[in-house]
């Protein structure tokens, strides 16, 4: 931008006009952001207090047994059974802290995050063999799935460290090193890197033709599952401090940016031998656009908190969000299908909620990261989506998705789906913008 000119004087007058130029530029940009705050604080705190935390707050606290009810139909309705399952019963203990910790209704959820951490010590947590179990009934009595998985053992490491930073306790941070120092001895992989996923109630290896709880065959390594012991490992490291907890977050980093990217694609796959050999067969080659978003402001998270810069991965982050926008982004009423065979239309075009909710996080980061400003629109129009498709302003939540003919339908909770994915992304959200909005003032 600058212009070389024969008289210094010249040069300077010249350099002066390009750093008002550019100083012009910066306001502008502060401006937008302060109205774009203005625009969607609003909103997303509508949803937030109007429509998710009403829901679980009203709903899911099961006072006589412990932990969390999440099992409700499409109108909010009690259905009949149900079952606790250690991913939801930690999800929505973690979801119940951040909000605390965020300032949002803080005595209501500290006593809701109190309830599932009590259940996940006392009733969830093998005292025998140690670890979480899969899943058990309403009461925490019967074991209806004694079976350890690194999933839901990331998701207990991440609840129960967010409790920790939202009440302080000591002993909250013990569980949570406790917890950290089962994974190190029973699941780190020394040999390839990584996290060995599946095992027996008493951790010894499951038969390699059985199918694990996350429905494939034992001994494979997940994208998914080690995406979750990032996003684990990153809340775990912000409240313990541990040398060894930054190493395995930096290793997680490794993986999540390199080993499960598919460079020839542009995109991420989810199944991998454990020496990290991507499957490929079947179904399994495809693109999961959710998951692929979601790494996105994962990785950027996990590198704030280790203290490395994200700088070096901007042009994977560019990559990944392009391709999702390529393939999965429905660019004329926004929001982003499940999924798709590789360098081909989405296939599978239900717009689920979880999707969406990583989304409207992913564009912001990367709006902030980058300041580049198409990634706005597509937070504009995801948001919009939501707002008119999934979000079921008369009985609470979000529906579970909405198909390609705008139809929205499924169920409000069950023990895949509680209000952690939609409620992290209000949260999230709201801290980008009202972060910009302090900045412009």
């Amino acid at each position: 931008m600058f212009k070389e000119d024969s008289s210094s004087g010249r040069l300077c007058a010249v350099v002066a006009a390009n750093m008002v130029f550019l100083g012009c530029l910066n306001l502008y940009t502060v401006d937008a952001e302060a109205d774009q705050a203005k625009t969607y604080i609003p909103r997303l705190e509508r949803i937030l207090n109007e429509n998710i935390v009403p829901f679980w707050l009203s709903k899911s606290l099961d006072i006589e047994h412990g932990g969390y009810t999440i099992n409700f139909g499409p109108k909010g309705e009690l259905k009949d059974g149900g079952t606790k399952m250690i991913v939801t019963q930690a999800r929505t203990m973690w979801l119940f802290s951040r909000l605390a910790r965020a300032g949002y209704g803080k005595k209501k959820c500290l006593d809701a995050a109190e309830l599932g951490y009590r259940f996940l010590e006392e009733k969830m947590w093998d005292e025998k063999n140690g670890g979480f179990y899969w899943e058990v009934d309403v009461t925490g009595d019967k074991k209806l799935n004694p079976k350890k998985h690194l999933y839901g053992q990331a998701f207990a490491l991440y609840g129960v460290s967010e409790y920790y930073l939202a009440t302080k306790k000591s002993d909250a941070l013990k569980f949570a090193n406790r917890i950290f120092d089962l994974l190190e001895v029973k699941c780190h992989d020394k040999e390839y890197a990584g996290y060995i996923e599946s095992f027996n109630e008493d951790w010894t290896a499951p038969p390699a033709d059985e199918l694990c709880c996350m429905g494939v065959p034992n001994g494979l390594k997940l994208m998914n599952t080690h995406l979750h012991l990032l996003e684990a490992m990153t809340t775990f490291y912000r409240a313990s401090r541990l040398p060894l907890a930054r190493e395995r977050l930096i290793e997680l980093i490794n993986i999540q940016s390199n080993a499960v990217v598919r460079k020839d694609i542009g995109a991420c796959t989810d199944k991998y031998d454990r020496n990290w050999r991507p499957r490929l067969e079947g179904d399994w080659a495809r693109v999961s656009y959710g998951h692929d978003i979601e790494n996105i402001w994962l990785l950027i998270e996990a590198c704030n908190a280790a203290g490395v810069s994200s700088r070096p991965f901007v042009d994977l982050y560019r990559t990944l969000f392009e391709y999702s926008l390529k393939y999965g982004y429905d660019e004329g009423r926004g929001g982003f299908y499940d999924s798709g065979q590789f360098a081909a239309p989405a296939d599978k075009r239900d717009k689920v909620w979880w999707v969406q909710a990583e989304a409207i996080v992913s564009s912001l980061y990367m709006h902030s990261l980058t300041r580049d400003p198409k990634y706005l629109p597509v937070f504009e129009k995801t948001l919009a989506s939501i707002e008119n498709n999934l979000v079921d302003w008369q009985n609470g939540e979000w529906y579970w998705a909405v198909n390609d003919q705008g139809r929205s339908s499924g169920d409000k909770a069950n023990i895949w789906k509680a209000g952690y994915h939609n409620g992290r992304a209000m949260i999230e959200c709201l801290g980008l913008l009202k972060l910009a909005s302090a900045s412009a003032k």
